[in-house]
């Protein structure tokens, strides 16, 4: 495949291999990351380590008004509009609040209850070294078009420090955004990609329900809640699955439901709380209200009061085709045909398609399980562990679209 129309380069010549020495510099950045975690709004110490390591390549990171995260512009002088819409790469910085249950680890977190269980430190990773990257090709008049750097916090914070990223200004000039997220079922040197939903909407959801509790000999008199709590737990969310089109795979999933404290005892109060998870964007705006009217209905029939706590989330990650395209494009230059695979939606949450709202763009799943590896350390589990290949992988991968879309996208 000649790159000469599409990147203005002779041949099939593709700037932005790592070296070793970067690679080398690059794992060592992210288990320094992976060592000290840090939870949504509170990346102090990976904020700074990340702007240190971007000043000494002689770039200009500018901190968010949110005291956490950064944006980093490469190719642009200071006040310089850009002459082509700007190329977005969004990593996420922060992480989860569960333990690092790694026990063969030398770079295992270093701080109670707080791990990197989800890829953020490799995403982070890939982005900088991207930065560096492309920080030294500018440096040589060989960047095609300037590229933004977004170290984006609080992915895990509900509904996603995007939204405070969008607002502090981080998606201005910007024509085209991208991401990669961990995927431990695909292979490190290869990326699933999909065109259209690629993630799914995520809403918490916490209901209170309230009535006369009593002596369980005497259930006629009060309002039974655990009755009550266990028909809301099974009802509802049987309810809202026939109240859209299946396919929009609208479902309440529970994660806690606690009542009462003795076995003879009815009690005065149960609360349920869980996640409401939808494939399709229309369905996920309707589910406040389906929700809302199931519970309601479910809890009257056993004369319950409810109080409910719907909390919005993110909508679905909806990949652009073009920018999926480019991204295809971009991995088969580096490493042939067979390093992309198909990818199917999942349940999972993510806050980038925040920016989709606003820019077409695209999020890739980075392969980062070891090869021949056969137990799958899944995300968001204390033992999650990435090969670090998959650094090398992300770099190239953005180093390469960066040069494909030369001309920027529409605005």
């Amino acid at each position: 495949m000649s790159l000469e129309s599409e990147a203005g380069l002779p041949g099939d010549v593709l700037p932005g291999v790592l070296s070793e020495s970067l690679h080398a510099e690059l794992v060592a950045f992210r288990r320094d990351l992976h060592m000290h975690p840090e939870l949504g709004n509170q990346e102090f110490r990976t904020t700074a380590a990340i702007k240190e390591r971007l000043e000494q390549a002689g770039l200009r990171p500018r901190v968010l008004s949110t005291g956490t995260g950064l944006v980093c512009d490469i190719g642009l002088a200071e006040g310089e509009r850009p002459p082509v819409p700007l190329l977005a790469l969004r990593a996420d910085i922060d992480a989860l609040p569960i333990p690092d249950t790694k026990t063969d680890c030398a770079y295992r977190s270093t701080v109670p209850d707080r791990a990197h269980a989800c890829g953020h430190d490799v995403h982070t990773t890939v982005v900088l070294g991207t930065g560096l990257v492309l920080a030294d090709l500018h440096a040589k008049g060989l960047l095609p078009r300037p590229v933004r750097l977004l170290f984006q916090p609080a992915e895990e914070v509900l509904p996603g420090g995007a939204l405070d990223a969008i607002e502090d200004g981080a998606l201005t000039g910007v024509g085209r955004i991208f991401a990669v997220h961990c995927d431990p079922r695909v292979e490190a040197g290869r990326i699933g990609l999909r065109h259209g939903p690629i993630t799914s909407a995520c809403d918490r959801l916490e209901i209170a329900l309230d009535g006369p509790g009593g002596h369980t000999a005497r259930p006629h008199l009060t309002t039974d809640l655990v009755t009550a709590a266990a028909r809301v737990a099974v009802d509802v969310p049987a309810l809202i699955a026939r109240r859209v089109d299946t396919r929009a795979g609208l479902a309440l999933t529970w994660g806690r439901i606690e009542t009462g404290h003795a076995p003879n005892v009815i009690p005065q109060h149960a609360e349920l709380s869980g996640t409401v998870r939808c494939l399709d964007l229309d369905a996920w705006r309707q589910a406040p209200d389906i929700v809302h009217a199931a519970i309601d209905e479910v809890a009257t029939l056993h004369r319950a009061k409810s109080e409910i706590s719907y909390v919005r989330g993110v909508p679905p990650v909806v990949n652009d085709r073009e920018s999926t395209e480019l991204l295809r494009r971009a991995m088969i230059a580096r490493r042939g045909m067979k390093s992309v695979e198909s990818t199917e939606q999942s349940l999972g949450g993510e806050d980038f398609s925040w920016y989709l709202e606003h820019v077409p763009g695209a999020m890739a799943r980075l392969g980062v399980r070891r090869p021949g590896e056969r137990t799958v350390r899944d995300l968001h589990q204390g033992d999650f562990d990435a090969d670090e290949h998959a650094i090398t992988v992300g770099v190239e991968l953005f180093t390469a679209a960066a040069f494909l879309d030369v001309n920027g996208s529409r605005s």
